[in-house]
């Protein structure tokens, strides 16, 4: 049996934590990596999703680390998505139980990162959390 765990490199994109607000993106470099799979951790939600109190999740790239753009549905392997304005996930019902959320990013920008894009009024807050697992690395074995 063979073990990936120097093959991979993993980061985390949002923070575990419990939030009510939009979550601060952090930029992260997949440089020397060829494939990039998110994994986005949501607990039971703290208040009654609906159209206007939801949570988005918004995948975005750059090439420089600077200009940041909506990934487009046709980089994103996973869910079934038709807009291109980078929503990955969508809590827009009822959740109340714990999911993970799994989808590829198969662009070719250096830089990603993922936002949690609060609407509405959240008096109670989430629990959320999401990793990157980097992996195809030009070189192995991956501190």
């Amino acid at each position: 049996m063979r073990e990936q765990s120097n093959s991979l490199k993993i980061v985390s994109a949002i923070a575990p934590g419990v939030y009510t607000a939009d979550t601060t993106p952090v930029a992260i470099d997949r440089l020397g990596f060829a494939s990039a799979t998110f994994a986005i951790h949501v607990g039971a939600g703290g208040i009654s999703f609906n159209g206007t109190n939801k949570i988005e999740f918004v995948l975005e790239d750059s090439y420089d680390g600077n200009d940041w753009n909506s990934v487009p549905a046709s980089q994103i392997v996973g869910p079934s998505l038709t807009a291109d304005d980078g929503i990955v996930l969508a809590l827009k019902a009822a959740h109340a139980d714990v999911t993970v959320t799994k989808l590829g990013y198969i662009g070719d920008a250096r830089y990603v990162r993922l936002k949690g894009d609060f609407s509405g009024t959240h008096g109670t807050g989430t629990p959320l959390a999401a990793t990157v697992v980097f992996g195809r690395p030009s070189q192995a074995p991956v501190a």
